[in-house]
């Protein structure tokens, strides 16, 4: 029998180019576009290209980082099932010095800081991570372009999270605990390299949130514009930071009893074309890789959360290339997150 290790790969081996594909054609499409953008004064906005050289397409900024993840993704890991040069002729272009100094610039004024907190914060530091310790000349090139954007947002979690009381628990761009779970790789790499604070924070502040929840209400999930599911998100992260005794017995008291059945059923999109509906087929990749993560922090038996990722995987792979842009705008970087995870 095929181990769900074994069919991801497969999986992966099957749509990677499908994903490269739309990547490198969402990047670079820069309209329709949503911008969350404060205006201090009553001049014109400039256009999106102004306003962001290097991040312009996929509809809005968080989703075209998230796709620069997955063109680094799969050069870096996967360069044989996709368009390799093509990709890196991209990231050349893109991935400059100046271009990224004047990303910084524009989230560095104290009007912006909140703006794409914490998904879009943690989503450029997962990119960033993407270059880290890549022995090749062109990806230590962008590693050191990306350390001015980098180095705003590590500032900014370093001020924002001791201050921040509760966490954001519905499952949309605001969730706490998926911020905090795509932060914490480069967090531990920062700290590997003398540089604690940003690991330090987000580990206290992980704990101080979730660490004695209880009595989840996973029945109620999802909402009708999920594309992250808070339990497992919240699940997820604990499951990185805590040992696997302490955090089995959390997990028992967070889901106590047979785990709710709306957690382990796939969500039923009923309208694709619909921007907010169809985000529940990330909700699904989302949940996919959860219990992914999840059954690896479990001893076995652990077939029962495999089986779920299984589940909601094969009901959201197919919608991941070749549908309405509402769809295919950010879906393959949880499609990717899920089938490249070690």
């Amino acid at each position: 029998m095929t181990s769900w290790t074994e069919e991801r790969a497969a999986l992966l081996t099957a749509h990677a180019r499908g994903f490269a594909e739309t990547a490198l054609t969402n990047v670079v499409r820069e309209y329709p576009h949503y911008e969350s953008h404060w205006r201090v004064d009553d001049r014109p906005v400039p256009a999106i290209r102004q306003l962001h050289p290097c991040f312009y397409g996929s509809f809005d900024w968080h989703s075209c980082v998230e796709m620069f993840w997955v063109l680094a993704r799969l050069l870096r890991r996967h360069s044989d099932l996709v368009p390799a040069a093509e990709i890196r002729e991209f990231l050349n272009g893109h991935l400059t010095a100046p271009a990224l100094a004047a990303e910084a610039g524009y989230f560095a004024p104290d009007h912006h800081r909140t703006t794409q907190r914490p998904y879009g914060w943690s989503a450029l530091l997962a990119l960033t991570m993407e270059t880290v310790g890549w022995d090749d000349p062109d990806a230590a090139r962008w590693c050191a372009a990306l350390q001015s954007l980098s180095a705003v947002f590590v500032e900014r979690f370093l001020e924002w999270l001791p201050r921040a009381g509760y966490p954001c628990r519905y499952g949309l761009h605001a969730n706490s605990a998926f911020g905090l779970s795509r932060t914490l790789p480069y967090a531990q790499w920062l700290a590997a390299r003398g540089e604690p604070g940003l690991l330090e924070v987000v580990t206290e502040t992980a704990l101080r949130w979730f660490g004695s929840d209880r009595d989840y209400p996973g029945a109620w999930e999802p909402s009708g514009a999920d594309f992250l599911s808070p339990a497992l998100a919240e699940a997820e992260l604990l499951s990185q930071l805590l040992p696997a005794g302490d955090f089995r017995a959390w997990l028992d008291d967070f889901l106590p009893g047979p785990s709710p059945a709306a957690l382990f059923t796939p969500a039923e999109v009923t309208d694709s074309s619909d921007g907010l509906t169809a985000h529940l087929h990330g909700l699904n990749l989302h949940r996919a890789w959860c219990w992914q993560r999840i059954a690896q922090a479990l001893p076995a038996p652990r077939a029962a959360l495999e089986e779920a990722s299984r589940a909601h995987a094969h009901a959201a792979l197919p919608q991941v290339t070749g549908g309405p842009y509402a769809v295919e705008h950010f879906l393959a970087y949880y499609a990717l997150l899920l089938l490249s995870d070690a």
